[in-house]
């Protein structure tokens, strides 16, 4: 329980109808969940509008209706707080209810198109190994020091993190990691939080179906950067393009990584293999678990985090040669037959294509490369023509199939991913709308030392299909037809 007045602090209020000195139980946007006392905060979304559910919210006991909009009728058992932004007075309503947790513990956010769930999970696990009690908020999973819990978005609800923040800080959590999707940013979810620290990964061609243009996506980036206290540490990859744009106005401590240009954290890749990555890191050598260039970026932001953070050079290096792959992303199993399947998340041209390239710098050339790919429903739908050209022109057959077609026609999708393969590649592609018949049709045509890529799933455990989830692990699925082939 809190009092109104006192969680209404940093709220940018427009007008207040009613009291403020108030004992409330606990804060909702979602009106199915509103109970006795609760406040009830009104957010116009992308599917439906909150502010048609004020009377409901009221009828279940809401005692406070949080709005950009006013009722034309208001009921005198209630209070009514007029926003500017609804969105943003969540986040600071959820802080101040939760008693802002994000100033008891060291916050870093990780933001970018490519590369977010790899970082703050591998920092998460790097932290864990120097024997601290640590937090983690991902697409993967959300980690209260050992305590897991499932994750729905990258960037959870303004609630929902401090929610989680607050459990961290009552565990003892020194750390916590965090993704920070353009979403979440542009929807003013990590409005009320305070960031020790911020890291940019990369820019390319993803979530055009929600911001407009390149520049309103790049721009959302940059404004995470922009909030940043002057206490605050700010990495940035400036061997992409936009990587200097994310510290035009911040006020943060400004470090720099890359691998093609001078940088505070500078690498030089000695080996790429299936084996690993052989770095050297500011002249020091170091061996990782972790597979191809664009993960030699990932352990260059996790090096720069760490030093940041006060872990000393020497075992931070130590440290980056412990740590393990994360789920879905590059994670491969050789079967008996010694054919390699790799599965990954890349969702996007960049990330494909930074996979494939990897692949094509560790690949022998004897071997033939299987690439299955998919683009997903109801999303941007720019990317799908360029996604299967990436893969018809590095693979030697690349398989189109649904990934997560949502509410579309997955014919429809493969039409428009098919639209772009250019003609001389044309022979090296087939269409297969039934995913599982897809992986083992791969399978099925591999033979000794070949290799099959399983891109755009990754971690995920599930297939969307005309709005409903089902079962799907791209791992297990080609683990256990690789197995039957076998026999």
């Amino acid at each position: 329980m809190s009092q109104l007045k006192d969680i209404l602090y940093k709220v940018a209020i427009e007008s207040v109808h009613g009291s403020t000195d108030l004992t409330i139980e606990k804060i909702e946007f979602d009106s199915r969940k509103v109970s006795y006392n609760d406040v009830f905060v009104a957010i116009k979304g992308t599917l439906s509008d909150g502010h048609q559910f004020i009377d409901k919210a009221i009828s279940l006991g809401a005692s406070v209706i949080v709005c950009e909009v006013l009722p034309k009728t208001l009921s005198e058992n209630c209070t009514y707080v007029k926003v500017q932004n609804s969105n943003q007075a969540l986040a600071f309503l959820s802080a101040n209810y939760y008693d802002n947790p994000s100033e008891k513990l060291k916050l870093v956010g990780i933001t970018g198109t490519n590369g977010k769930t790899t970082i703050a999970s591998l920092l998460y696990q790097m932290f864990k190994k120097a024997g601290y009690k640590v937090g983690l908020l991902s697409t993967v999973k959300i980690m209260v020091d050992e305590v897991e819990y499932k994750a729905t978005h990258t960037t959870p609800d303004s609630l929902t993190i401090n929610k989680y923040l607050d459990e961290m800080v009552a565990v003892g959590c020194e750390f916590c990691f965090m993704e920070v999707s353009s979403h979440g940013i542009h929807q003013k979810r990590t409005e009320s939080l305070h960031f020790e620290g911020g890291v940019f990964t990369n820019l390319s061609h993803d979530h055009l179906d929600y911001h407009e243009t390149f520049a309103e996506y790049r721009d959302v980036k940059k404004s995470f950067f922009d909030g940043l206290p002057k206490s605050a540490f700010a990495i940035t990859n400036v061997d992409d393009k936009n990587g200097e744009v994310m510290f035009q106005n911040t006020a943060a401590r400004k470090k720099t990584y890359a691998l093609k240009t001078y940088a505070d954290f500078k690498a030089q890749i000695l080996e790429n293999q299936l084996t690993g990555l052989v770095l050297k890191i500011n002249n020091e050598e170091v061996w990782t678990k972790l597979i191809g260039s664009f993960n030699a970026y990932n352990i260059l932001a996790i090096y720069g985090v760490a030093l940041e953070l006060g872990i000393e050079s020497t075992e931070a290096l130590r440290l980056l040669s412990e740590l393990e792959s994360v789920s879905g992303r590059f994670q491969f199993v050789v079967s008996t037959t010694k054919i390699t399947a790799i599965v990954d998340y890349a969702h996007t041209p960049d990330a494909l294509e930074n996979v494939l390239k990897t692949i094509e710098n560790i690949r022998t050339k004897n071997e033939q490369l299987f690439t299955i790919v998919g683009c997903g429903g109801d999303r941007d739908k720019t990317k799908r023509p360029i996604m299967a050209n990436i893969a018809a022109s590095f693979s030697d057959k690349a398989i189109f199939t649904s990934d997560n077609p949502r509410t579309e026609n997955p014919q429809t999708i493969l039409d428009e991913m098919e639209a772009g393969v250019e003609a001389q590649n044309y022979k090296k592609t087939v269409a297969i709308l039934d995913r599982k018949q897809a992986i083992k049709t791969a399978c099925q045509m591999a033979n000794s030392g070949d290799i099959i890529l399983i891109a755009g799933k990754g971690h995920e455990t599930y297939q969307e299909i005309n709005g409903v989830r089902q079962d799907f692990d791209d791992m297990q699925i080609v683990q256990e037809i690789l197995k039957q082939l076998e026999k």
